[in-house]
């Protein structure tokens, strides 16, 4: 949620940003805001004088009587003060409420080092580890791959949950596992703690870390009850530290999150419905930092080297791309994609997300903290950066694949593997 002291006090800096990410038909909504903003000023300072009006002749007309004298003019004073009062609170909490509105529903403020653009093929690549494996033969994909293997099934997982599910089988479970370990691991001596969150979340702190009308889509509703399944771990290791204030000394806090993860895949009809590229579930490994304003930038290049470093370790040739203004989404100042090679498809594909949110969710949250000197009570910055999903597994099973339809493990995995130095052996 933006400050409302930035709509106040420099609203062109909110209509820039929303004119670099393309988003021209929202600009009303700020001149709407500072209206209505202007107007529960208003109404409030009104409000509050009349409060003090009626007290002063509530303690007049008491003396009054006390002293024997006639109330009726003060009476008649005060007459129609509470029924102004009553029309006052309404009014200013109507306006409140739609300045509250606007500044949850309008995007965070871009970072001046995100590259303006249209869409994906406006991102800008950074930097490039790696070369596309040679291949001898002509690589398979890797649902080809693992149905021949007999360690993917989506037939029978469409049989009893429908498109986009999967059972995942035998040693490509392992695999998919092993990764996640070692990914946990690897986060683990770079001083974040593991976390399993909960797998639901109520509305009022999922309202916190996205906005709920254009994330909603992609969140399952349980019916019947105040809460969704969780679309990724951010989510809930951010908002679980929601109404609470911070002791400076000890951020950053630093988690990495591991649990499964659910999505509707809305407006996705299409696209990647073959494999388990894009699905309704998957594991991920995510990392979290809550940390001070001035100490966030560096550390959103820790985590987007921290993703870096694992894939790099994995052997996936891999690029990392800046996200340029029209696809940003809403709740990112800036954000790192690392996408890697997938030889089947011939082309570089997301495994990460790597997102500065600044105040944004913290403002939203209440999350906050207390400066040491001074006492200062303080917003964090939260930030958030995929480590490894089950999309990992994908480019192993593509890019380790060998000519007699076998799948080598990557080195660091074979440990993680008991030993395993291949599967699919036939």
């Amino acid at each position: 949620m933006l400050d409302v002291k930035l709509l106040r006090e420099s609203p062109e800096v909110i209509r820039n940003d929303l004119k670099k990410r393309g988003l021209t038909d929202k600009l009303k909504l700020v001149d709407d805001a500072i209206e209505d903003d202007k107007l529960w000023r208003k109404s409030k300072s009104e409000m509050e004088e009349l409060r003090h009006k009626q007290n002063q002749l509530t303690l007049e007309i008491a003396k009054m009587k006390s002293s024997g004298a006639s109330i009726d003019a003060k009476l008649r004073e005060v007459e129609g003060v509470p029924d102004r009062i009553r029309e006052l609170e309404t009014r200013t909490s109507e306006a409140h409420s739609r300045v509250e509105r606007t500044l949850m529903s309008l995007p965070n403020i871009l970072h001046e080092s995100v590259p303006v653009g249209k869409d994906e093929n406006d991102n800008v690549p950074l930097r490039t580890w790696g070369a596309p494996r040679r291949f001898e033969f002509k690589p398979k994909d890797h649902i080809d791959l693992l149905t021949e293997l007999g360690m993917v099934d989506v037939e029978r997982a469409a049989k009893i949950s429908g498109a986009r599910f999967y059972f995942l089988i035998g040693d490509a479970l392992k695999l998919e596992q092993s990764i996640m370990r070692y990914a946990l691991d690897f986060l683990s001596e770079r001083g974040l703690t593991p976390v399993g969150p909960p797998l639901m979340m109520k509305r009022a702190a999922y309202e916190g870390v996205v906005d709920i009308v254009d994330f909603g889509p992609v969140i399952y509703k349980v019916e019947g009850e105040d809460l969704y399944l969780i679309a990724t771990s951010e989510h809930p290791l951010i908002a679980m530290h929601m109404d609470e204030i911070l002791k400076e000394e000890s951020l950053p806090l630093k988690y990495c999150g591991f649990s499964p993860n659910f999505r509707v895949e809305a407006g996705a009809h299409g696209k990647d419905t073959k494999g388990i590229f894009r699905t309704h579930q998957f594991y991920k490994v995510e990392q979290i930092i809550l940390s001070k304003p001035e100490e966030s930038w560096a550390l959103h290049e820790f985590l987007i080297s921290n993703s870096e470093q694992i894939f790099k370790s994995l052997g996936l040739h891999h690029r990392v791309v800046n996200i340029c203004t029209g696809d940003i989404g809403t709740v990112a100042a800036k954000k790192y994609d690392l996408e890697a090679w997938l030889p089947a498809q011939g082309r570089y594909r997301e495994m990460v997300s790597c997102s500065n949110v600044t105040d944004y969710q913290a403002r939203r949250l209440k999350i906050r903290f207390k400066e040491r000197k001074g006492g200062e009570i303080r917003l964090v910055h939260t930030l958030n950066s995929t480590a490894v999903t089950t999309r990992a597994l994908v480019a192993v099973v593509e890019n380790y694949q060998r000519g007699d339809g076998s799948i080598d493990v990557p080195k660091p995995l074979i440990p993680y593997m008991g030993g395993v130095e291949r599967v699919g052996r036939r």
